[in-house]
């Protein structure tokens, strides 16, 4: 699920979904944005996305003739508006944004149907950076090696650097973007969005894009994989470390103002610490004094984000996600409550999840024990780890 971006972000944002195409590669009786896709029609699911995190009016630019399809499609969404696509995909954005002139947004987001997991986190990114650029991509760095070939045979290697894979949705200043598009005199299609913005002389910023948001192409991409071995796996954690004069508090990514702060050999982020023991538990690979010794000095006073990105990072590459995460928090003081929603947030954001993902309580002892006496915090956390192919339960 995609939890609303707060109001001073998702305000004055408007949305384009670009679902023009005929779809004809991934074959099937219709274009492939109607096509079902996890339990829904492909195009849905980023439609319901952005509606999730607050944007409005969402502009669908359709095919012609396909009027209800798209409408069944989309039912139950507010704020859509259903638009005939162009020729080209330049011309489907184009309309759209001439659809959208008499909302007059802010800023807009243009998104293609194909990549249906549209993960909250980007969106903010995006939103956030157009503060400081009338543009901003989602991009993913290139890992593999690169080369140019010709007629079937290798002819030398490129460098990676500065090299990156473009995503949608593209964010821009509204007035900005709708500029470029009708300044367009491009000979050919523009590869995407943001080559139309340059050209129009807009500067265009990279945020970080994320692995969820593969396109959907061929006919293999909508075809659910059965996978009856892999469910879903459930860890538990549990760490404790001592209140110490002298020592920042830091729990669950946060700096929390204290007289006293967790000692240990990293940052001692009680929380974090027993979250990143449940996620390396549901996968079977050991536990976080494994992977980050405290005899090693280049751990000492890490900030602990390092290692609950480490966790996830290790979870994807065996086909897991964060399904949902619990973490209780013990102590007698510092008062948790004022700063639970920020906790969330925080691990959300390292993990790449949603918000609503993420759970973070605190207790008391009743003033029994380390806890109860203030010697120390103790925190607990159970994670539950879904398989790649599962859509995030809601």
């Amino acid at each position: 699920m995609t939890a609303p971006l707060p109001p001073s972000t998702s305000a004055g944002v408007a949305a384009i979904i670009v679902a023009a195409g005929k779809g004809l590669r991934a074959g099937g009786e219709v274009p492939k944005q109607f096509a079902r896709w996890r339990g829904a029609p492909l195009l849905r699911h980023s439609a319901q996305a952005m509606a999730k995190a607050g944007i409005a009016p969402i502009v669908v630019a359709i095919p012609a003739g396909w009027d209800d399809v798209a409408a069944q499609a989309l039912s139950g969404l507010d704020e859509i508006v259903l638009v005939h696509g162009g020729e080209t995909r330049q011309e489907s954005v184009r309309l759209s944004l001439q659809a959208l002139e008499e909302h007059r947004p802010t800023n807009v987001l243009i998104h293609d149907a194909a990549r249906p997991d549209l993960p909250a986190r980007v969106i903010e990114d995006l939103v956030t950076a157009l503060a400081s650029k009338p543009g901003a991509i989602p991009v993913l760095p290139v890992v593999d090696s690169v080369v140019r070939g010709d007629e079937g045979v290798r002819v030398k290697s490129v460098s990676r650097d500065g090299l990156y894979r473009v995503q949608t949705p593209q964010a821009f200043r509204f007035a900005e973007i709708l500029a470029a598009y009708r300044a367009w005199q491009g000979v050919a299609d523009a590869g995407d969005d943001a080559e139309v913005g340059q050209a129009a002389g807009l500067a265009i910023g990279l945020v970080q894009g994320d692995q969820r948001l593969r396109k959907v192409t061929f006919a293999t991409d909508l075809e659910e994989i059965s996978l009856p071995e892999r469910h879903p796996r459930t860890g538990l954690g549990f760490d404790v470390h001592r209140l110490a004069e002298g020592e920042e508090l830091w729990l669950c990514g946060i700096r929390v103002p204290h007289d006293k702060g967790l000692a240990g050999h990293s940052d001692a982020d009680v929380a974090i610490h027993a979250l990143v023991d449940a996620i390396l538990g549901a996968i079977g690979a050991g536990d976080i004094g494994d992977h980050f010794p405290p005899s090693d000095p280049q751990w000492k006073g890490a900030s602990s984000d390092r290692f609950l990105a480490h966790a996830v990072a290790l979870a994807r590459k065996a086909g897991y996600r964060p399904g949902n995460v619990d973490v209780t928090i013990i102590c007698e003081a510092p008062k948790i409550g004022p700063h639970k929603p920020a906790m969330r947030a925080r691990l959300a954001k390292i993990m790449g999840a949603d918000i609503d993902q993420v759970s973070v309580k605190a207790t008391t002892t009743e003033r029994l024990g380390l806890t109860g006496r203030g010697e120390g915090i103790a925190a607990q956390a159970v994670a539950v780890m879904v398989p790649l192919q599962e859509e995030f339960p809601g």
